[in-house]
């Protein structure tokens, strides 16, 4: 799976530290605007208030607080956290995740974790002490930053969703390690992960290497298609005792689309010299695959094994005709329609105006049939014309010659 490096110029590539302070971004001296910080600020207002139990500490409440819904959780038992001696087969790590924010948490941690995304800076990582003394406070954590800016999520800070060898105690074999999205073949996700539910296919889930001189996981029918977790760790501690293979699907493809909006919007803000590259061809990527065009197919009928998919859309805005681009398809491709939802997030609509522009320009182009390339056959006319319909109806923001083009 190829994950996207560098961008190499003429001159050295601006390293990811460089990019990330640079003044136009100023990642770590701004004051972020994302769900999490709104949260804490009303929070050390007394305008809201956390409730602690002796459970799961402040999980329920947090989730609640930021609209993050209980029905997202997937379970990963790699140890793939800075939590990692907690984190095992025995004791997976839980996540949970809405548009904007992903939380995390392990069961007898000290803290829990957050990933919010600012419209402007990218993705904010905070902790939450899950200690009852004192009132809750979220925390801004900086070391997050080393771990989470890479290749895997295009050199800013962002979310990536890694499958790996792991053995029996959850240690992954870092050489063999993949990130994965929309794009990757399904028999290479989920390494790592538990995943429930039902499908045609076969992945890396559920799976863990039991030869210490093979790190191939064994995959058998009993981690393809596995009826319970229960037998694998005490699942009555958690929130749900599933982790709901469409809620991974949708993980997967959310992270890499907010990290390219993240990438995009910063090589705007500091100039083509800067950041190494074309605008245009950082944009033209974005646009790939916020369109699907490199989706590997998915071994359909897939169905999660909690209500996830049944209320995944219940917020998306509708067209006239009642279409959403949150409906899922989830037989051979994730959603009906070939456009992520994430268009109408606070991120999209963060990015600087000359990007949106340029977006919109080139998603026109494609869904248009003007560009007429093979790359785009894939992308049938019945679809594209049903994007652009529902752009129409649910984006206000869409340029005039889209929405003109579409009614006449």
């Amino acid at each position: 799976m190829a994950v996207l490096g560098c961008f190499v110029a003429a001159e050295q590539p601006i390293s990811p530290t460089s990019l990330r302070e640079h003044p136009a971004i100023a990642y770590s001296r701004s004051a972020p605007n994302d769900p999490v910080a709104l949260l804490n600020a009303r929070l050390q207002k007394g305008e809201v208030t956390l409730e602690h139990d002796s459970r799961s500490g402040y999980l329920s409440a947090v989730l609640d607080a930021l609209k993050v819904p209980a029905s997202s959780q997937v379970l990963v038992f790699s140890k793939t956290s800075f939590q990692a001696a907690r984190i095992s087969p025995r004791n997976p790590r839980a996540l949970y995740f809405n548009d904007t924010v992903s939380v995390g948490w392990v069961r007898g941690g000290d803290v829990l974790e957050f990933a919010a995304q600012d419209p402007r800076l990218g993705t904010i990582f905070y902790t939450l002490d899950q200690a009852t003394a004192g009132p809750p406070r979220f925390v801004r954590n900086a070391a997050c930053v080393q771990c989470h800016t890479s290749e895997a999520t295009l050199d800013v800070p962002g979310m990536f969703a890694a499958s790996v060898y792991p053995d029996q105690n959850g240690t992954a074999q870092y050489s063999l390690l993949y990130s994965t999205d929309h794009r990757t073949p399904f028999d290479m996700r989920w390494g790592g992960w538990y995943v429930t539910g039902h499908h045609q296919g076969r992945h890396l889930g559920n799976a863990v290497s039991t030869d210490p001189n093979d790190a191939n996981p064994v995959v058998t029918p009993a981690t393809l298609h596995p009826e319970r977790l229960d037998d694998r760790f005490d699942a009555a501690a958690y929130p749900l005792p599933s982790s709901d293979i469409v809620a991974l699907l949708v993980m997967e493809h959310q992270m890499r689309m907010l990290n390219l909006m993240t990438r995009v919007g910063w090589e705007a803000r500091v100039g083509e010299a800067i950041a190494g590259r074309p605008l245009q061809k950082g944009i033209d990527e974005l646009v790939d695959y916020l369109l699907f065009v490199d989706e590997a197919p998915l071994p359909g009928p897939i169905a999660g094994a909690s209500t996830f998919a049944r209320h995944f859309a219940d917020d998306a805005p509708r067209d006239r005709a009642g279409r959403s681009l949150k409906d899922l398809d989830l037989r051979d491709r994730l959603f009906r329609y070939p456009c992520s939802y994430l268009i109408d997030s606070k991120p999209f609509d963060g990015m600087p105006a000359e990007v949106r522009e340029r977006v919109f320009a080139r998603m026109f182009e494609i869904l248009s049939g003007r560009d007429t390339s093979a790359r785009y056959a894939p992308l049938d006319a019945v679809r594209r014309r049903a994007v652009l319909e529902i752009l129409r109806d649910t984006k206000p923001e869409l340029p005039d010659y889209i929405k003109w083009t579409v009614s006449g």
